[in-house]
């Protein structure tokens, strides 16, 4: 039997839990005694304080509790990122709480691999022996070999940093299928680790890049924080420009829709800034003093140097001179000679490397008007109001009152360029690091990965397994389907050493990641394979040796900031009740491995290590003789940030709000130097140098053809696929649903039961395919002629591209009941590797598709 909300509603314990007459919550958390003559039949009521478990942002939420058993969720009205409200997620988590398909026990496979799996219960004790035998064996050997792979962590001090560190063990996230392309490109050019979003209070001009506004929130941010701050800006008469393939959830909250061509957004930007150029709409002073514009580029693309200090044309004396130089006058423009070779500025140069970039050149490409370009640069540059300045909290600050959200739009084979391409537009108008401008973090802090990017030592062979400091990737993000790739043939990468353990913590890749297949044909190949789940995921039911079943909203994790952008603090996650079956929380879970495994304790050992990443100070510091509760742990950490309580503060109040981030903390220009202290890189001369040497040691055209000092455009390798293929696939993703961890819960799945392909009516009806109808999508490698294809149903919407369709994420899933026979994973058809991964080695989610009846 399908279960239904009113079915769920009908037989769990929330019923009961509604029926009860109680008071809301008003005046602070407290417990409730209900009267009652019968002492044997009395009622408590609590409010517990957490945090969501389901989402992204770890939004505030209050635990209505009775009698020890949760019954309702809450927004924490105190919680500055939600403010008191939840989405449907938040809401419905209670559900996957008290899912009867949860792992009850810890699992150990009965049977082969690479088919579902038996399974029998065990202990703890006896699971954990297992899992620390295994893993002591190759440790013993090279710990190098174990590989962590996270999926979103809910408390890195814990797992990325200690426990990693403790176990030295490779790391591998989830970034790169989600937004590292754009990571990496804003640490490379201005120093700061995320992607790009608005300054919602003082924005006025958004481009809204790829923003699936009301469906899925943004950079750094899930999906309520982002529209609250966007309809007040709205409010505010703040104009909105959509640039997507699909319309998504701007509909009548955008003022105009830009449906571009998918993977073409690197020519769009090239575009903005050879009219932004053409039409004087240049703050030459920010790059100036602030950037490598004014660096003198030789003929061979490097800097000209003397004495190994980079040049500028000082316009007083007509001659090089040292750019930091006293008194200077750096010329942004211009050719010139130096000891018998022609110099430029890099500003020339990308004015030059911009010419041919018209409006009428990108409108071929990107398949929208030139006149509609042309419009949407010009309104850009004059909204940018390059000059102007206002006072913010007693300060005198430049004014840029132009932005860009760009998140997922990163992960295409162009990424890393494309975001590169939409930093320099916003550079020539000075809006980095000014009020109203693009963010990248919520406060400017220079990533250290801005001198490592930049610093790189392409190293000799072997490699490990994800081609760190190798030629193939020299920026590397690390992609979980690139070493699935490596995995498959160690001697085309030059590995020598491949990964034998897996720790699976809290992701389902063979769902969530690109590739279904190569991912599979990797998770074959590991000797040992853990799963920490409260599900048995689709992973674990085909690769899994011990599935260790782990908590869901019963469990300590954390700390985690509360910051909107403009608001600090801290909130954690604490435990709404006691866990349910045999579960545990992750960090009692690592805490009893590191023991079965003799890390524990000592020098080294996971609690020193904790130490660390916690920033515990005397006399809060671990004992590292003695394993703590994860209570404990938690108390001595609010201890030692000064919070008298301890963790009994966050028990009360959930929250712990610092206050308003600094002005001078938050805006580039603010702090002290301005931006740090460094010049953000307009011009990547590094890249060249690694493409120069990427040459040297004879790797293949398409892993250094991209490595350019300036972003270039090319034709994305999945327009080589034959001319049948004629339709652009993306995917996207729904508010419903969160990764693959919630299409089985009912309250959702009534949402959006099924899988769907958008499509346009009018290319539909071409194809003679109605609304609803089945349809294979069949999706084809441009480089090896590979094709895959899935039976979905199609969805008519005229918000899209009718030379685009759209599959979105959530779906697929098999083991669970509840999410049986919704329909495919949109990654069984994206390809990996060579042509479908950005020269940052980040996952594109596009490939041509050919559709027909099924």
């Amino acid at each position: 039997m399908r279960l239904t909300r009113r079915r769920f509603l009908k037989s769990s314990a929330v019923a009961g839990g509604l029926l009860l007459a109680g008071r809301l919550f008003s005046r602070g958390l407290e417990t409730l005694q209900a009267a009652s003559p019968d002492p044997a039949t009395a009622l408590t009521e609590e409010w517990v304080p957490t945090t969501c478990w389901i989402g992204k942002q770890d939004c505030g939420i209050l635990a209505r509790r009775i009698n020890g058993r949760v019954v309702k969720l809450e927004g924490h009205p105190a919680h500055p990122r939600n403010r008191g409200t939840l989405c449907p997620k938040g809401m419905a988590q209670i559900i996957a709480i008290y899912d009867p398909n949860r792992v009850k026990a810890p699992l150990i496979r009965t049977n082969e691999k690479g088919v579902p799996g038996r399974w029998r219960q065990a202990s703890w004790e006896e699971a954990l022996r297992l899992v620390a035998d295994r893993i002591r064996e190759v440790r013993d050997r090279d710990p190098s070999l174990i590989l962590w792979q996270k999926g979103r962590s809910k408390g890195e001090a814990f797992y990325d940093e200690a426990f990693v560190k403790a176990l030295k063990a490779t790391r591998l996230g989830h970034g790169a299928f989600c937004s590292d392309a754009g990571y990496r490109a804003c640490e490379y050019t201005v120093g700061l680790s995320s992607v790009l979003h608005p300054d919602f209070r003082y924005t006025r001009y958004l481009l809204a890049w790829g923003w699936n506004l009301t469906n899925a929130g943004g950079n750094k941010l899930c999906w309520i924080t982002w529209p609250q701050q966007f309809l007040t800006a709205r409010e505010r008469g703040m104009k909105v420009i959509l640039i997507d393939p699909r319309i998504r959830g701007g509909g009548p909250f955008v003022d105009e829709w830009l449906p571009i061509r998918p993977g073409t957004d690197l020519a769009l930007a090239l575009a903005f800034s050879h009219i932004l150029i053409e039409a004087h709409h240049v703050d030459t002073d920010y790059l100036k003093r602030y950037t490598n514009a004014p660096f003198l580029v030789k003929e061979d693309g490097f800097f000209l140097r003397v004495d190994g200090k980079e040049q500028v044309w000082d316009l007083h004396t007509g001659r090089p001179q040292p750019y930091d130089a006293p008194g200077v006058e750096p010329a942004l423009e211009g050719v010139y000679e130096f000891e018998g070779q022609k110099i430029r500025p890099a500003f020339q140069v990308f004015k030059d490397h911009v010419a041919p970039c018209t409006p009428e050149w990108a409108a071929e490409i990107c398949g929208v008007p030139a006149e509609q370009i042309r419009r949407i640069a010009l309104e850009l540059g004059e909204n940018a109001m390059i000059g102007s300045t206002i006072r913010v909290d007693g300060i005198d600050l430049p004014y840029r009152p132009v932005s860009v959200m760009a998140y997922h739009m990163a992960q295409q084979e162009l990424g890393f360029h494309a975001v590169r391409a939409i930093l320099l537009v916003f550079m020539l108008l000075g809006a980095i690091g000014a009020v109203g401008g693009p963010m990248v973090d919520f406060t400017w802090k220079i990533h250290p990965n801005f001198e490592k990017l930049d610093q790189i030592k392409i190293q000799d062979p072997p490699y490990n397994f994800y081609l760190k400091d190798s030629p193939f990737f020299p920026i590397n993000s690390a992609n979980p389907a690139v070493v699935a790739k490596v995995m498959q043939n160690p001697e085309k990468y030059r590995v020598k050493k491949l990964p034998e353990v897996v720790i699976v913590h809290m992701t389902n890749p063979l769902i969530a990641y690109g590739s279904q297949p190569d991912i599979a044909e990797a998770y074959r190949r590991f000797r040992f394979v853990v799963v920490i789940s409260p599900w048995l995921s689709e992973t674990a039911d085909l690769f899994a040796d011990v599935v260790l079943p782990a908590a869901t909203l019963e469990k300590y994790e954390g700390p985690y900031s509360i910051s909107d952008g403009y608001v600090d603090g801290v909130a954690l996650r604490l435990p709404v009740m006691e866990p349910l079956f045999e579960s545990r929380g992750e960090i009692e879970i690592y805490l009893d491995l590191c023991e079965q495994l003799g890390i524990l304790y000592g020098e080294g050992g996971y609690l020193d290590e904790l130490n660390k990443a916690l920033k515990l100070k005397e006399p809060y510091q671990l004992p590292l003789d003695r394993k703590p509760s994860v209570r404990e742990i938690f108390d001595r950490w609010a201890k030692s940030q000064g919070i008298e309580e301890g963790v009994a503060y966050f028990e009360k109040h959930g929250v712990r709000v610092k206050g308003p981030i600094s002005v001078k903390a938050r805006y580039g220009y603010a702090i002290e130097p301005p931006f740090g202290g460094v010049r953000h890189r307009f011009y990547g001369e590094s890249l060249l140098r690694y493409r120069e040497e990427m040459k040297a040691r004879g790797v293949d055209e398409i892993y250094w053809r991209d490595y350019t000092p300036l972003p270039a455009w090319r034709p994305p390798t999945m327009e080589g696929s034959p001319p049948e293929y004629r339709f652009y696939l993306i995917s996207y993703k729904m508010i419903e649903f969160k990764q693959s961890r919630s299409s089985f819960i009912p309250l959702l799945a009534e949402l959006a039961p099924r899988q769907r392909l958008d499509i346009h009516p009018k290319t539909a009806r071409e194809l003679g395919i109605e609304d609803g109808e089945e349809v294979w999508v069949e999706s084809h490698h441009a480089l090896t002629g590979e094709t895959r294809r899935v039976r979905v149903r199609v969805h008519y919407t005229e918000g899209i591209r009718p030379d685009t369709v759209g599959l979105p994420h959530g779906y697929g899933l098999w083991t669970h009941p509840w999410a049986q026979d919704q329909g495919p994973a949109a990654s069984s058809l994206f390809f990996t590797g060579e042509g479908y991964v950005s020269c940052t080695a980040d996952q594109s989610f596009q490939v041509k598709v050919r559709i027909y009846k099924a």
